[in-house]
Formats: C-alpha cells, structure tokens, sequence
C-alpha cells in the first residue's frame, strides 16, 4: 500500500473554472452512496478508485488532499481501509450519521450477495452446475491472489530493507507457523523504530486512485472543519457506544452459550481478527484459512477458495469472505437450530463483530487525525507492515494453489518447521490447466478480473458437463 500520489495537471487556457457545489443534505447524499455501493466491485484499490471519482471528480463533495489524507488515515487502520474511507468520508459532511450511511450502505450489497450465496452453497454446491462453477471459480482465484502479490510487492517492497521484511513474514508463517498477529507485530515494532530514526526506507502510504488531480472549488476544501470536533467527551461517548454495540453482543452470547458453542467461537475469533487485520484482506484471508481451517475445521481449503471466488465476484469488501465463513461454521454445527437458521445467523454475528469495529475506528480517531500528519513513527510502522503482508500473501497464494491443483497434502515436520507437501499421485490436470490459463490471461494478455472469473467458472460448468471433474 505505497503512497497516494495523484499527478498534477494544471488547468488548459481559456477553461472556465466550475461552479462552487452546493451544500447537500443526507437525503440528497443517501442515492449517491447507494451508487458506490453497487459499483464497488475490484477490491480495494477499485473500489477507492469509484470514490475518488465520484466524490472528488463528479460530485466535487471533497478536496484531493483531503480524499487522500482520509486514504492515508484509513490504511493506519485495521479492517478494510475502502469501507473505513466511506466511513469516513460520510462522517466528515454529515457527522456519525453521515458515517453510518456511508459506510453501512457499501457493506450491504456484499452482506446481502454473500448470504444468498451461502444458501445456494449450502442446499446444492455438490450438485451439477454449481460444482461446475467453483471449480472454475477456483482456478481465477489464484490467478488473481498471485497479481495482489506482484502488484503490492512492486509498490512496498522498494529496497532490500522492505524484500527482507517480506521473505521473513513469508518463512514465519508457511515455515514456522508463526500466528499473522504476531507478524504484524513484529513488523511494526520494526518499522515504528525506523521511522522514528528517520530512515528513508520506512515510508508509507495507501492505494492509489489512479486519477488525475482535479481542481476547485470543493464542498469540503482543504480548510474546512468537520462537523464533529476532537474532545474528550465526544471521544468518550464513542468509545462507550461503539465499545458497546461491538461487545456486548459478543459478552451475551458467551454467557449463554458457553465458551466451547461454536456461535461463541466465531464472535471471538472474529472480534480478535478484527484488531489485527492489517494489510489488506489477502492478508488477512491467509489468517483466516490457517484458523478457521487448520484449528477449528469449520471448512475445507476448497471450500475457502469458493468463499473467496462469491467475494471476488459481488460487490462490497473483499473481506465479505469472512461471512461465508461464518455461514458454513454454524450451518455446521447447529446444535438444536436448522442449519439455515444457524448458519444465516453465524454469518451475520461474523459480519457484525468485523465491521462495528470499523466504526470504532472511525468515529474515536477521526477528530484527531491530523495530528498523524508528518508522524514519521506510524508511516514507517505501516511501511514495515506492508512489506510483511507481501509475505503473507505470497503464502497465500501457494496455499491456495497447492489445493486448488492437488487433492490430498501430506503434512512435513521437522524441528519447528512444519508445512504441507502436496502428494503428487493426486494432482488434477484439468484444475492445473485452467489455473495456468487464468495467469496466463491474467498477466500475458492483461485480462480483467471479472472476465477472468467469469471465463473460468464457464469452462468449470463445461467440464462438468462433459464429465471430466
């Protein structure tokens, strides 16, 4: 996530500067973040793209500078920094109320798509075309997994100092099984010194908008306050609120079903995952797997890369993945609920303790976010992480292949090193050869994402068809 630069361009001779925008209401803003909502497809660095040209290109609601100083902020931030920017965004014109739309509208086209998914996948993912179609789904998927890695490792890893960051995270957690918690940790601490001692190669930033800049005058200039100042009684009332709508649930549902219910077992884990999800949610995907599959067995590496390949393919964060997960967690294990009960409402208490966090984040440390400005401590801090995430991912992607291209893995132990090998005699053919020819349209003929998935899950259905998966 390097830094946000915008090139500049300076107005042509003779144009006529546009009008100043008139103030708008919450009423009259609500269509407009229905709007973002149903294009924020693509992932971060897309769906910040729509905002910026929405927000600043077409509605001129706010400034370059402060679009980009909002994006910097946000990826300082744990959870998905496009959601949080909304957030924010919505706060700045409207206040919390502004926030809540902002941000809560581009979350539910995904909550809404993810669920319905989920019951499809549930009632008939074993059956004719729906197996068809994840196991095309599969092979675009870690297609697009291997280009977030070649693309944020060309933007994070400027130097050896950064490359060195990137092949530790990768050894501690495909190696070593080191928690992605504790990568994050270390790697800030690393960075966090950096900073602090003004070494050059600890800088950051976020995802690029890609555009141009785009001149005045603005809603919100560069000089205008929010509606919502920093003090410690706002901050207080936030703390508590927010606190409270995130928690509380969560301490209900452990004093009423015990620690060991499996609705217990995902309001935690989610709620730690989300104090910890830096780097975006390729990063964080590589936590969930180790977790939600390897400790818990709520699904199958498989059935993981389905999840990933709805959230791909629908709008809304990319950290939706997390709700299938959930889904299938309690569908699992139901206890004396149907499964379609149980596994609706454990993807929705997932969805709840990983978002309501993010308006915590928000709605406490906006007020004061310019005084992270010039913070040479944190921007090293994000920097280090950036790099780890790289390695993070990077294991990403070869977990994913691994089970995307053979079905059975075998696991290796030797010392503290400890990772799967996969057993050649069950390598799938056709699975290797549509993987090999998502990358290849993926990186030789520069093929979209959703043509790419869409190209893949059709050939799925077909070879389903012709009895050959």
């Amino acid at each position: 996530m390097a830094s946000a630069t915008l090139s500049q361009t300076a107005p042509e001779p003779g144009a006529v500067a546009p009008e100043a925008p008139q103030p708008v209401t919450l009423a009259e803003a609500l269509p407009v973040w229905t709007r973002i909502a149903a294009l924020s497809f693509g992932g971060p660095a897309g769906q910040i793209a729509v905002m910026h040209r929405v927000l600043v290109e077409e509605k001129r609601w706010i400034s370059e500078n402060r679009f980009l100083h909002a994006l910097n902020f946000c990826t300082l931030l744990p959870g998905p920094e496009a959601q949080q920017l909304a957030t924010y965004v919505g706060w700045l014109m409207h206040g919390t109320r502004g926030g809540l739309v902002g941000g809560g509208l581009f979350v539910l086209p995904g909550v809404v798509a993810i669920m319905a998914l989920s019951w499809i996948y549930a009632l008939y993912g074993n059956v004719g075309l729906v197996a068809g179609l994840f196991f095309g789904l599969k092979a675009a998927v870690l297609a697009i997994v291997l280009q977030a890695v070649i693309r944020i490792g060309k933007r994070a890893l400027k130097g050896p100092v950064m490359v060195g960051l990137a092949a530790a995270a990768f050894v501690a957690i495909f190696f070593l099984d080191v928690p992605f918690p504790l990568i994050v940790l270390t790697a800030g601490v690393v960075g966090w010194l950096g900073g602090r001692a003004g070494l050059p190669q600890f800088k950051a930033g976020g995802h690029g908008t890609g555009g141009k800049v785009v001149e005045g005058p603005f809603l919100l200039d560069d000089h205008e306050l929010p509606q919502e100042r920093a003090a410690a009684g706002h901050t207080l009332r936030m703390l508590l609120t927010w606190g409270a709508i995130w928690l509380v649930p969560v301490a209900a549902i452990l004093l009423a079903l015990g620690p060991n219910d499996v609705f217990s077992h995902v309001a935690v884990f989610f709620s730690k995952m989300a104090m910890v999800t830096f780097g975006g949610a390729y990063a964080v995907l590589a936590y969930v797997a180790q977790r939600a599959v390897e400790h818990y067995g709520w699904l199958k590496p498989g059935e993981m890369l389905d999840g990933l390949g709805m959230a791909e393919t629908t709008p809304g964060p990319l950290i939706m993945v997390t709700q299938f997960v959930g889904f299938l967690a309690a569908y699992r294990a139901p206890g004396s609920l149907p499964p379609l009960v149980a596994g609706t409402l454990g993807g929705l208490l997932t969805t709840w303790v990983t978002f309501a966090p993010c308006f915590l984040w928000i709605f406490v440390g906006a007020p004061y976010v310019e005084r992270l400005r010039g913070n040479r401590a944190l921007a090293g801090a994000l920097s280090a992480i950036t790099a780890a995430v790289v390695g993070v991912i990077l294991n990403l992607a070869v977990w994913f292949a691994l089970h995307t291209v053979f079905a059975e893995t075998r696991p290796f132990t030797a010392g503290p090193i400890r990772f799967d090998v996969p057993v050649l005699a069950s390598l799938n053919p056709w699975a290797l050869a549509l993987a090999a020819a998502a990358v290849l349209a993926v990186f030789r003929f520069g093929t979209g994402m959703v043509r790419t998935l869409a190209a893949c899950a059709a050939v799925g259905v077909a070879l389903h068809l012709a009895g050959l998966v």
